[in-house]
This record gives C-alpha cells, structure tokens and sequence, in this order.
C-alpha cells in the first residue's frame, strides 16, 4: 500500500520551499514516507533548467528565482495551487512520463468534478481547457525521487503571466478554474479536491499531516 502523507503549507516564499523539498531529497531513506506538500506561493517567476531569457519579458518587481525543475519560464502567484509530490519514483516503479501523466489527470479528474472538460497535450506538458493553458508541470528526479510538481490556476491575478512567454510559448492564453466553473471556488477545497484526485489515481492512502514537513528543519540546522 502506498502512504502518501499530505501537508499543507499555507501561503510560503517559493526559494525557502524549494530548498527544504531539494534538501529532503537528498537525504531521505529508502524507507521514507512519500509526501505531498500543498502550497500557495507568492508572486515569483522562476525559470526552469531549459529556461530562456528571452521568454522574460517585463518581469518589473516581481523577482525571478532560476530553479532546478524542468521546462521553462511560469508564474506563480496567490490563487494558484501549487503541488508537490516528493516521491520514490524508483520504489514506485513510476517513470517520469508517468508521473507527468498521473499530474495531469488529477488535474483532468478535479476539472470533470466542475463539468469542465480538460485534456492534456503530448507537444507541452500541461492541462488545457480548449486553447488556454490552466495547469503547468515542472519536475526534478534526482536519486529516484521526485521533487518539484504542478501549479493549478484557481483563482488569482493572471496578469503577471503578459509579462513572459509562459512556458516559453509566445502568446499562450491562460486560464483558471473561477472563469470557468458555474461554482463558487476556494483554494482550500479545490487543495482538497486535487490532493485526493492525485492520490486516487496513484492508488495511495492520503494521510493529513499537521505542522510542517521535518524537511524544513532539516534545512535550517
């Protein structure tokens, strides 16, 4: 049985979680629990390891961080649920296109649970209601396991997204799940509905964790 342990990180700066979940990976046993950490961060553009300059249009106050997931420049920002799956993808026998798939479902599942159809493209990974982009991916492997994860449009300021090439895409339209939905929608249900439609689709037991993860201290010692 797989145990996923789910621990919710409120709104938190993107560096001081990408060096906890980076310094976890580094060394968690092999017989660590995998962790799901759910997070809204605050306005930042980070710029993936196949990032382009060029793609930074008019980044103005927003500070870009320069990170180690996969793919190109995205925002970040309040409203936008961000998810991250610190997996043993080696003891899962889980490849990345796999893992890359199994993401873009749950956000498929959370989006039909709205009536909204979604659909994943194979050219640029992602979720999209028709033309618009709604989900963006961002993954690392380092040692067998997964770090960095998906960030989930709910309900914010798209704005900042006119100021780069999403994704290295010029023109890319984005979207959200609040212009779609004929619901109201809050962040901590849609953290709820998404969590449980990745779990679901790995097969796992969710297990809600209070507190933050140990990675944290870890990190600071």
């Amino acid at each position: 049985m797989i145990v996923l342990e789910r621990f919710d990180l409120g709104r938190a700066a993107y560096r001081p979680v990408w060096e906890a979940m980076s310094r976890w990976t580094d060394i968690r046993g092999p017989q660590a629990t995998d962790q799901l950490w759910v997070v809204e961060h605050e306005p930042v553009f980070t710029q993936g390891r196949a990032g382009k300059p060029e793609h930074l249009l008019l980044p103005g106050d927003i500070p870009v961080v320069a990170s180690d997931r996969g793919g190109q420049v995205t925002y970040h920002g309040p409203g936008q649920l961000v998810m991250y799956p610190l997996l043993d993808v080696r003891r899962l026998k889980l490849g990345v296109r796999d893992l890359v798939s199994t993401l873009e479902g749950a956000v498929i599942d959370a989006l039909a649970e709205h009536d909204i159809e979604a659909r994943a493209r194979t050219d640029a990974p992602g979720v999209y209601v028709g033309d618009a982009k709604i989900a963006s991916l961002g993954l690392r492997i380092r040692r067998g396991c997964s770090f960095h994860g998906v960030a989930f449009n709910v309900d914010m300021d798209l704005s900042p997204f006119d100021r780069i090439n999403p994704c290295g895409h010029a023109g890319l339209r984005m979207t959200q799940l609040s212009e779609l939905s004929t619901r109201s929608v809050t962040l901590d249900a849609e953290a709820d509905r998404l969590a449980t439609c990745f779990a679901r689709r790995l097969d796992a037991t969710l297990v809600r964790q209070h507190g933050r993860p140990q990675a944290f201290d870890l990190a600071a010692a």
